[in-house]
């Protein structure tokens, strides 16, 4: 078995997180960029999107992280499980989101993907919003290391 961690060492890199939802076909699965500030995770959304509405019907979801690096042997697992929420859209938000990932400059972040895809002020943009009931760690380096974590 793995050691727990802290999960903010995992809640502050720029990770895919993994957004599991349901509907009545069942579960689905979606990749999504993502912030954590006061005790929430906050991923983008947009007004017509499958994450968003499938939330609107069912707000029970979970939220899967994985900080992986082969060479390294770090295998860190984080999962969070609650009811989540779809808020309006916050400009100030998406821009903390898009320094986390793209840098904290934006001038260098590149004009066509803001423009055209992540649209900052766009009318339909939304936050699907989790305050997790449970968070669970799993720290299992062991496949590189031996008994010994790699991380942190």
């Amino acid at each position: 078995m793995g050691a727990q961690f802290d999960s903010e060492e995992v809640l502050r890199l720029p990770l895919m997180a993994n957004l599991a939802t349901l509907c009545a076909a069942g579960p689905r699965n979606a990749p999504v960029w993502f912030l954590w500030e006061d005790g929430a995770l906050w991923m983008p959304g947009d007004a017509a999107g499958s994450s968003v509405r499938r939330l609107a019907a069912d707000p029970r979801c979970a939220v899967e992280i994985v900080h992986y690096d082969n060479e390294a042997g770090i295998l860190a697992h984080l999962g969070l499980r609650g009811t989540g929420s779809v808020e309006p859209a916050c400009a100030a938000r998406f821009r903390r989101l898009l320094a986390k990932y793209l840098g904290p400059d934006p001038a260098t972040w590149n004009g066509w993907f803001v423009a055209n895809v992540a649209r900052i002020d766009g009318p339909d943009g939304r936050w699907i919003h989790l305050r997790p009931a449970n968070v669970f760690t799993n720290n299992v380096p062991y496949f590189r290391t031996g008994p010994t974590l790699a991380w942190p």
